[in-house]
C-alpha cells in the first residue's frame, strides 16, 4: 500500500462520508464501520475515479468494501492507465 494513495482515499472517505479520520483505517468496512449506505457507495466510487483517474465497472465497486480493498484496486487499476 502506498501512503499517498491510501492517504488521498482517506481524504476522500472523510470529506464523502462525513466520518473523523481515525475511523478510517485499512481494515474499515465502509457499510459496517463507516456507515455508508448505497448512495454514498456510488458517489464515493465516483470520486475515487475522478481522484484516480481509473474507472471502476458496478462489478469491481462490488467487490470494494474495505478501505484496503480500495487502495488496492486502485493501485493495481491506476498503474495499468
Amino acid at each position: 500500500m502506498t501512503a499517498s494513495t491510501y492517504d488521498r482515499l482517506k481524504k476522500i472517505v472523510v470529506e464523502q462520508l462525513g466520518v473523523d479520520e481515525e475511523e478510517v483505517k485499512p481494515e474499515a468496512s465502509f457499510v459496517d464501520d463507516l456507515n455508508a449506505d448505497s448512495l454514498d457507495l456510488v458517489e464515493l466510487i465516483m470520486s475515487l475515479e475522478e481522484e484516480f483517474g481509473t474507472e471502476i465497472s458496478d462489478e469491481d465497486a462490488e467487490r470494494i468494501r474495505t478501505v484496503q480493498d480500495a487502495v488496492d484496486f486502485i493501485d493495481e487499476h491506476a498503474a495499468q492507465s
